[in-house]
């Protein structure tokens, strides 16, 4: 199987489009880590302070209208992954911004599960971190092994989540909801669970991803590029982890 990430940032095109032999060197797995740590970081901070601008304002106006920064930072924040995922050269620029508006939305909806489940946004980011370094120690003492097959199952659960999160958004503008996708119960529970575990395992797929792509050379501009891909995965596992503790507590 063709090395590829079931991540769709983290695909050869964007690397071969700036490989080069210059002074500014290639990639290093440690140069990738600590730029992942940074945007983690910028998020993070973002987050905080929007939650407390959104908590503050809703305090003094329980009518304040936050959907324009949610929806800003939603559409914001997908229009910038775009232009990032076609022209990977404005990485070290733009990836910083996309950490600040996925900040943003992150604090706006950690803010609301927090209203309804006291203390689950702690949790879920420490739930999130954890699980990070997890699957990087196990990708780094090669107790995880990222075979085609391993690529090719995880390739497969991942493109069948998108899906059914596609349908389950078409239905809901029919008033149809999947009941399991939403919905507390064991069976919520347990798809939860699976869908954490995919996002989980694609992070090992990720780091096998860049790892290649060091071994070939590319850019140390591109460390940028592979950071913002990294948190595109994260983004996606700490809101999964938000869902399932919330299922959890119902």
């Amino acid at each position: 199987m063709e090395n590829k990430s079931t991540n769709p940032v983290l695909q050869t095109k964007a690397f071969d489009m700036t490989r080069t032999t210059d002074l500014g060197g290639i990639m290093t797995l440690n140069g990738v880590i600590g730029k992942s740590f940074l945007l983690i970081l910028i998020t993070a901070v973002t987050a905080y302070f929007s939650w407390q601008y959104i908590d503050e304002k809703l305090l003094l106006d329980n009518e304040f209208n936050f959907m324009p920064y949610l929806w800003g930072s939603v559409i914001g924040g997908f229009i910038l992954a775009l232009v990032i995922t076609f022209k990977p050269n404005i990485a070290p620029f733009a990836s910083p911004v996309y950490a600040v508006l996925e900040g943003l939305f992150l604090g706006i909806i950690s803010l609301f599960f927090e209203a309804n489940y006291p203390g689950i946004a702690a949790q879920a980011i420490m739930g999130t971190m954890g699980v990070f370094l997890a699957m990087l120690a196990l990708y780094r003492f090669k107790i995880i092994k990222v075979t085609d097959r391993f690529k090719s199952v995880v390739f497969g659960a991942t493109l069948g989540i998108a899906i059914l999160y596609g349908v389950s958004i078409l239905l809901s503008f029919f008033g149809v909801s999947i009941p399991f996708i939403y919905q507390s119960g064991w069976i919520g529970i347990g798809f939860s669970i699976f869908v954490v575990g995919i996002a989980a395992l694609n992070l090992a797929i990720d780091f096998d991803f860049i790892e290649t792509q060091i071994e070939r050379g590319a850019n140390k501009n591109m460390e940028w590029y592979a950071a913002f891909g990294l948190l595109v995965t994260l983004v996606w596992l700490y809101l999964e982890i938000l869902r399932l503790l919330s299922k959890i507590r119902d």
